[in-house]
């Protein structure tokens, strides 16, 4: 069984879109292999090569992105709460050690974009705060040890 992965209707929208293009793009990788292939010898063809090689990772792009809309789950917002962080909230957190204050919203990892704060649920930060109230604190395992999160606010 495939994993879940969970978006908003907006973020389903995005993959489909992006599978169909990334479809109607298969005809002009298919005529630059067949004109590459009329010039002859394909030992020696780096025509050839490069169109067969944007082909296979055409393919493996539309492969990806359709398990993805496969695997999509629609998360209904309006039964988003907000007693307990999960995914949608915006959360405000503040560092215990360092005393900084972060807000983001949590996302399924196909939204997810830090720049604009939005944390993948996948993230160390966003599965260790995931659960918890409002007051707690929770420790984040991330690559460079463990981070205490205070969380402050959770809203939508």
């Amino acid at each position: 069984m495939a994993e879940v992965i969970y978006v908003t209707q907006e973020g389903l929208d995005k993959l489909k879109k992006e599978l169909a293009e990334s479809v109607a793009k298969r005809p002009a990788i298919a005529a630059a292999i067949a004109e590459a292939r009329e010039k002859g010898d394909l030992s020696e063809n780096a025509e050839y090569e490069s169109a067969r090689e944007a082909q296979g990772l055409l393919e493996l792009k539309i492969a990806n992105l359709q398990a993805k809309v496969t695997a999509a789950k629609i998360i209904d917002e309006s039964k988003v709460g907000t007693d307990k962080v999960q995914m949608l909230n915006k959360v405000k957190v503040q560092n215990v050690g360092t005393g900084q204050i972060m807000e983001f919203t949590i996302v399924g990892e196909t939204e997810a974009d830090f720049s604009k704060g939005r944390l993948a649920a996948t993230t160390p930060i966003a599965k260790a705060l995931l659960g918890h109230c409002k007051d707690d604190v929770v420790d984040a395992k991330v690559p460079a040890g463990v981070i205490k999160f205070k969380i402050l606010d959770i809203s939508i």
